[in-house]
């Protein structure tokens, strides 16, 4: 069964971006499908998985729970979300941006590459 068109590519990608701010690991799950999968961009799948993907935030999480990803600028292109984020592990600490390719279907996300 396919999600209701009033839920768009945009609103996917929204939902999953508050809740890696909220560090709400189970809230952040609902937004990715039971086999989808992280990658570097143009290179190998790092994270294959839901089970591996919540493992990998709550690791995440745990680690740096000030961590915070801030909104440069979002394109959405179709089924494809590409979001420019600039994400702090803690104020004052470790930064970096990073671009994240998102690909959605039927209102979960499938994949995610990562541009670093």
């Amino acid at each position: 069964m396919s999600a209701p068109a009033c839920i768009t590519p945009f609103d996917v990608v929204d939902g999953q971006f508050e809740a890696y701010n909220a560090q709400d690991v189970d809230a952040f799950c609902a937004f990715f499908a039971d086999d989808a999968v992280l990658a570097d961009f143009n290179g190998e799948i790092t994270t294959r998985g839901l089970d591996a993907i919540r493992a990998r935030h709550v690791d995440l999480f745990a680690r740096f729970p000030q961590n915070r990803a801030h909104l440069v600028g979002r394109h959405v292109l179709g089924q494809r979300v590409i979001d420019h984020e600039h994400v702090e592990r803690a104020p004052g600490g470790e930064s970096f941006d990073v671009a994240a390719i998102y690909t959605i279907a039927d209102a979960k996300i499938v994949r995610v590459d990562f541009v670093k």
